[in-house]
């Protein structure tokens, strides 16, 4: 497991990760609140603005019970600059050997992007057996990922799904056993951002908390 046994049983709990994209590192802590107000303590921060690093700093001091990761990890140099700010975890859309490598020098989870089974190959030789399924719906959504993933499920795989997540196909994915926890933007999406629509981020993650609640497995 390329993730810490405590991060990972973390997750698990919490297993509903919004991702966001931040252009004001002054909206951070009522953002943080919100997501946590409805019940959202995983963040992924996408590292796609000017904004991103000093965002994740303002996230990790408003708020420092989020389980913070950081998304769009690309170069070697970019894991450096989120362990540095302290993140749990860090993400890529694809799998680049030499980010995976820095990311495990680095000491920082990481979970390398995949949508086929040569990219899953890939992973497990790097040493990576939690992997972000992406882009998720457009790649065939959870039939494509079942039929790719079967002949790795004996070697302990699991997959965070992003991509075309929403609130109407969240449980698909979050109820079937190859997935731990989801990633989307719907939760906290750019234009409430923007708004300073606190109370609509709030009741999108409350709802999403809920549904999740619904599922066998989150009684377990």
């Amino acid at each position: 497991m390329n993730f810490p046994a405590s991060l990972f049983e973390q997750i698990c709990r919490n297993p509903i990760i919004a991702v966001l994209t931040l252009e004001d590192p002054g909206a951070a802590p009522d953002l943080a609140r919100a997501l946590l107000a409805g019940g959202v303590r995983g963040v992924e921060l996408t590292l796609r603005t000017p904004a991103a690093l000093e965002s994740l700093k303002r996230l990790k001091e408003a708020a420092p019970e989020l389980i913070l990761g950081a998304g769009t990890v690309l170069t070697p140099a970019q894991v450096k600059q989120v362990k540095d700010v302290g993140v749990a975890f860090a993400v890529s859309p694809g799998l680049n050997p030499r980010v995976v490598r820095a990311a495990q020098e680095a000491g920082v989870p990481f979970a390398p992007g995949i949508c086929t089974p040569s990219d899953i190959e890939g992973a497990l030789e790097l040493g990576c057996t939690l992997l972000k399924y992406f882009p998720a719906e457009t790649s065939g959504g959870l039939k494509h990922l079942k039929n790719m993933a079967a002949p790795y499920m004996h070697l302990g795989v699991g997959f965070i799904p992003l991509g075309g997540l929403n609130e109407a196909n969240m449980l698909d994915y979050l109820g079937d056993s190859l997935i731990p926890a989801i990633g989307g933007s719907w939760i906290a999406p750019r234009d409430k951002i923007a708004a300073r629509d606190w109370a609509a981020i709030e009741g999108n993650a409350r709802r999403a908390v809920e549904k999740w609640k619904m599922l066998p497995k989150a009684k377990a």
